[in-house]
């Protein structure tokens, strides 16, 4: 008896077909870029319901995409259960092809099935790289290549001019290429076509043949208002994220794209997150700023003093109070020179007084940038941590630097 699956094959022959003609053109006009390569993060945030871009950096330097694949896989996947060509407990055998991709996976043998369900599950959480090229493969119609012309083939439908995908679930692959930009376009689209499937990436674990999967998206923990949506990593493209949360009628989306470690790539993100809010003047709990500030990460200067106290204690010796200057106040440091910039101006704006400056440091042997705001006075400064706080910004009150003080660039 065949599958709903296999009954419908014949039809979409030709459709495939045409598919893969289209999508070897559409390739063909992707620009040739150098070398890919970064020494520091792309990112960029949207406002999920307009698409509106609240801030970024080298949102179109090209990156490899990672894990952030599975996204178009999945994004087929709800095409294909919107239009009935598959079930949720539509069975997806394993291939020998499928069974051997490299890990993270379920590590199933082949010919063993799970179903749509399940798939969709394990790669939302665990990442699977078999469960990706088991479902791709099935929705190609036998064919992996196939199936990855179809997903740049909608890629470029969707907008995502500078992607190329070259398999299902994002393991290194020449020519394998996007954008922080077109992830965020595919995010979004996620959001607004498949409203009613959506639910899937805010899942923290599921029961898959009497263990525990779990996911690896810490700010589904971390940040409130988080959902989704998904991790990657792989050593050429370093660690990927897109992030979206929501807050009041405010839902954002971020793309960080090339950090070095996971800690930095979540700092990254809930700052990123945190400034976009305050931009849109969304109401937030007052712990998400807690979060990303206070969390452990060395991204951020864990040592700087809240301003109740910094009146009477340095900050790191660097600070000790000096009459007749003025004062500063420092919003958060950064790992990214570019966010720091952001932050800094973000707080420049709100303030409406006193200049916004980025200053460099040092710290435990590597580079951090300061978010600051300088040339203030005191009752000025005073001033500000309150109406920062009202926009959900941490602040911290640097008295004046001692005659002859050079800061460090």
């Amino acid at each position: 008896m065949q599958s709903e699956g296999d009954a419908a094959r014949p039809r979409w022959r030709k459709m495939l077909a045409l598919l893969t003609m289209a999508a070897a053109i559409l390739s063909a006009i992707v620009p040739a870029r150098a070398e890919i390569g970064f020494r520091r993060p792309s990112y960029i945030v949207v406002d999920a319901a307009t698409g509106r871009v609240l801030a970024a950096f080298e949102p179109d330097a090209m990156r490899y995409p990672a894990s952030l694949t599975k996204l178009m896989t999945l994004y087929l996947a709800f095409e294909a259960l919107r239009d009935r060509r598959i079930t949720l407990e539509t069975r997806i055998p394993f291939s020998a092809r499928a069974a051997a991709v490299e890990p993270v996976k379920l590590g199933l043998p082949p010919g063993s099935s799970i179903t749509v369900r399940q798939a969709i599950l394990s790669m939302v959480t665990l990442s699977a790289n078999d469960a990706a090229t088991a479902l791709g493969q099935y929705l190609g119609g036998g064919s992996v290549t196939r199936f990855a012309e179809m997903m740049t083939l909608r890629a470029h439908a969707l907008g995502m001019a500078h992607t190329v995908f070259r398999n299902p679930s994002g393991l290194p692959a020449a020519g394998q290429v996007t954008t922080a930009r077109d992830m965020a376009i595919l995010a979004r689209r996620l959001i607004v076509d498949f409203p009613n499937q959506y639910h899937w990436f805010s899942t923290r674990r599921f029961l898959f043949r009497g263990r525990w999967i779990r996911s690896d998206d810490s700010l589904l923990k971390a940040y409130p208002g988080a959902d989704g949506i998904k991790t990657g990593y792989t050593n050429a493209a370093g660690h990927t994220l897109i992030s979206s949360a929501e807050h009041g009628n405010v839902r954002l989306i971020g793309v960080v794209m090339g950090a070095q470690t996971i800690t930095q790539i979540d700092g990254e993100m809930m700052a990123l997150l945190n400034a976009g809010f305050a931009a849109e003047n969304a109401p937030m709990p007052a712990r998400t700023i807690v979060a990303a500030v206070q969390h452990p990460l060395p991204e951020f200067a864990g040592a700087l003093i809240p301003a109740a106290h910094a009146a009477t204690l340095p900050l790191r010796g660097e600070r000790m109070p000096y009459a007749g200057q003025t004062w500063e106040i420092q919003v958060a440091a950064y790992v990214s020179e570019s966010m720091a910039s952001y932050v800094a101006d973000l707080t420049g704006r709100i303030l409406g007084r006193g200049r916004p400056e980025v200053e460099r440091t040092v710290q435990d042997g590597r580079a951090l940038w300061r978010a600051r705001v300088i040339d203030l006075s005191s009752a000025q400064a005073h001033a500000a941590c309150p109406i920062l706080t009202n926009h959900r910004l941490p602040c911290w009150l640097l008295p004046p630097r001692p005659e002859g003080e050079v800061a460090n660039r």
